[in-house]
């Protein structure tokens, strides 16, 4: 899975302050679905649908050493926990990914080999129910503003000329999988599990064709611009990625101000490729791809001699090159913190329960529907209330029939 890692990093240039931010994507794991034409079924994995591979765990082993050669001289060779701090989704695929990661940063050295077999060493992760996770897994629900924003989405032309280009191709699709409903925004699932087959060396079906794994590629991207851009990105940032964009600038402005209590250098967050995807939309610099297995998005405060704050962001989606370098859109690679502060403003929200709710002047279809069914049930009911007290008025000789006591009482 992604990792995004907030840091404080100390290149040979310019010293590295503190916190720095890492947020990393969980590497290759055991297929979160299948399609029921598919010829492997979670009895096919070793541990089920949705779990770290070993593939998987190696990858973060090894992001985990290039972060120690990154921050070596900056980070404490041996762990430090006032240092480090790693917050992960609830997810034993996230969490797993996060230890496996801790494990290649922080090889136990000297007192801290607690068994001499095992180069490994217990590191906290922290967490929060699924439920009740509010900052890393995205997209973020419980907001009706957005479930319209995604609406309006599918009836933007961008989205309307993709659905036609492709409509033969997802149709054929639903036909070789057997799934009841395939869409662009749906047919995610079948790339991500084809994809993932493939790098379990499992052979694929024969109408899996390269050509078919990179139309599939072509929409499974497509399905992540439109959840946080294409139509109304600032919008939908607001409401998405804005929201951890939010918590890592208070972060990163607390380092302005000194303070007595010693603070973690680095940040790490072990989430999911829509948490990077939510993320890099919310400061414009998104490529539109899907953020690949084991990718890291790293944001770096730095303090130069004068003693003034900037940040770079760097990004690392591919293990056999160094992370290139991200340039925030109208500022500089090494952006002043306060620049840094100015231009993402506008993509944070202040208030997202309220951002959330429908425009009062918009016009939600199911809102109007519902008032007015009930508006003319309201009035049927009135109707009826009248008619009764009227009837109750009448005089009985009028109503066409005469009261008789059953003078005979029950049973006669």
């Amino acid at each position: 899975m992604p990792s995004f890692v907030l840091h404080s990093h100390f290149p040979n240039t310019k010293p590295f302050l503190k916190p720095s931010l890492l947020m990393q994507r969980p590497t290759i794991i055991m297929c979160n679905l299948s399609y029921p034409t598919d010829p492997y079924q979670e009895s096919d994995w070793p541990q089920g649908f949705g779990q770290l591979s070993q593939v998987g765990m190696r990858q973060h082993l090894e992001l985990g050493q290039f972060l120690r050669k990154r921050y070596n001289g900056f980070l404490n060779e041996s762990y430090d926990r006032h240092e480090i701090l790693v917050r992960s989704t609830d997810y034993d695929r996230t969490l797993m990914s996060a230890e496996a990661n801790l494990a290649g940063l922080y090889p136990p050295t000297g007192d801290q080999i607690f068994t001499p077999n095992i180069k490994w060493q217990p590191i906290p992760v922290h967490t929060v129910p699924q439920n009740e996770e509010d900052l890393l897994s995205f997209p973020l629900g419980e907001c009706p503003r957005y479930k319209q924003l995604m609406n309006e989405t599918e009836h933007s032309e961008e989205f309307l000329n993709i659905t036609a280009e492709y409509q033969d191709f997802i149709d054929m699709v639903r036909t070789k999988t057997g799934l009841n409903k395939t869409n662009v925004e749906s047919i995610w699932s079948v790339y991500d599990t084809l994809f993932c087959e493939s790098r379990h060396n499992k052979t694929p079906p024969h109408w899996v064709t390269p050509t078919i794994m990179e139309k599939l590629k072509v929409l499974k991207d497509f399905s992540f611009q439109i959840t946080f851009g294409v139509y109304k990105q600032l919008e939908k940032s607001r409401l998405q990625g804005g929201i951890l964009l939010g918590e890592i600038l208070k972060n990163l402005t607390k380092m302005e101000i000194p303070s007595p209590q010693k603070r973690p250098k680095l940040m790490m967050l072990s989430a999911h490729d829509t948490t990077v995807a939510a993320l890099q939309a919310s400061m414009n610099i998104f490529n539109g791809r899907q953020p690949p297995y084991a990718s890291c998005q790293i944001i770096e405060l730095y303090r130069d001699d004068k003693g003034t704050l900037s940040v770079s962001m760097f990004y690392r989606n591919d293990s056999s090159a160094e992370p290139y370098q991200q340039q925030l859109p109208g500022c500089a690679f090494d952006c002043p913190l306060e620049d840094f502060v100015k231009i993402t403003k506008p993509w944070i929200s202040d208030d997202r329960e309220k951002e959330c709710q429908l425009p009062s002047g918009g016009t939600n279809k199911e809102v109007i529907i519902s008032l007015a069914v009930s508006g003319s049930l309201l009035f049927l009911l009135i109707v009826l209330l009248l008619g009764v007290i009227c009837w109750q008025k009448e005089p009985v000789s009028s109503r066409g029939y005469q009261h008789v006591i059953n003078e005979g009482g029950e049973g006669s």
